[in-house]
């Protein structure tokens, strides 16, 4: 080991040591990261192993990723190195996340053949934050739910069901984000939705609304029972079908003509709304949202074919 007057390294042998280059070191050391223990009479900069340490620990922080502003905090004390190396994990974790949705965006499109202006729609909606992500929704809510007293379970649900797109995304998840977010920014998908919150809180004004669980129980029926009339090839105006309105009536227990009944499940037979719950479901995970509308479409005409009552 080459030391200069028996107390100090010249700064060449101080690079050949830490394995930098002497433009780095001198760089650093004119930053006050690395100052010299003293100078030569010739002005030469002379380092001592103190220097060297601390070029090592540089060097290390540097490879890890850090800025060279953290490294003044470590070596300032203003900063430990596990707060550091906590923050460099953090921005990791954060580099990761967006490298896997960019795959997954690559993926989806490798999968079709997207136009220039689909493209660059798919890659700057999927590459939103998760807020920004929620804040879109969170505005489409506002926008159609503001100023109406509907009911407060069905708007907890709306406002409960925010995307959250996972850290490693699938690339269907990717998709159904992207088709989420051009739907809830559709202006006649807006206005639909407000139509129908609209008319649920006149409801709810005039003391008609129907009973949730009963509702909910002529919901399940429509589903089930209109669908096995389709798929058995009943026609909406048949006896047979009179019977199945018949059950769906009854079980609202409420004093409404098959015309009311219709128009009111007219009202909220979107099959966006529906397509609204089955994308959220493939971006978060959830159980996949059966497509329910041919049986509500059938339920309906058969209501009509049989307006009295």
């Amino acid at each position: 080991m080459a030391v200069m007057d028996g107390d100090g390294y010249r700064i060449g042998e101080l690079a050949r040591l830490s394995g930098l280059s002497v433009k780095t070191i001198r760089f650093y050391s004119d930053r006050g990261l690395v100052p010299p223990a003293r100078r030569t009479g010739a002005g030469y900069r002379l380092y001592d192993e103190r220097a060297l340490a601390q070029l090592e620990l540089i060097r290390a922080l540097r490879e890890l990723g850090a800025s060279l502003a953290d490294v003044e905090r470590v070596l300032s004390r203003e900063l430990d190195v596990p707060g550091l190396v906590a923050l460099q994990l953090e921005a990791v974790e954060a580099q990761l996340r967006v490298l896997r949705v960019r795959r997954a965006v690559l993926m989806a499109v490798a999968s079709g053949e997207p136009g220039g202006q689909e493209l660059r729609t798919m890659t700057r909606l999927a590459h939103v934050s998760d807020d920004e992500r929620k804040r879109i929704v969170e505005d489409f809510l506002d926008d159609v739910l503001g100023g109406l007293e509907i009911d407060p379970g069905l708007e907890a649900r709306l406002r409960g069901g925010l995307p959250e797109l996972p850290d490693d995304p699938a690339p269907e998840q990717v998709e159904a984000w992207i088709e989420l977010a051009e739907l809830v920014r559709d202006p006649g998908f807006r206005a639909r939705i407000r139509q129908m919150a609209e008319a649920g809180a006149v409801e709810r004004a005039e003391g008609e609304a129907p009973d949730g669980e009963a509702m909910r129980e002529a919901a399940a029926l429509v589903t089930e029972r209109g669908r096995a009339a389709m798929e058995a090839g009943i026609e909406p105006g048949s006896e047979e079908a009179a019977s199945i309105v018949d059950e769906i009536v009854q079980s609202l227990n409420a004093d409404v003509s098959r015309a009311e009944l219709a128009d009111r499940f007219e009202q909220g037979a979107d099959p966006r709304a529906e397509r609204y719950w089955q994308l959220l479901a493939v971006i978060n995970g959830w159980p996949p949202v059966p497509t329910t509308m041919p049986a509500w479409r059938w339920t309906i005409d058969a209501l009509r074919a049989r307006p009295g009552g």
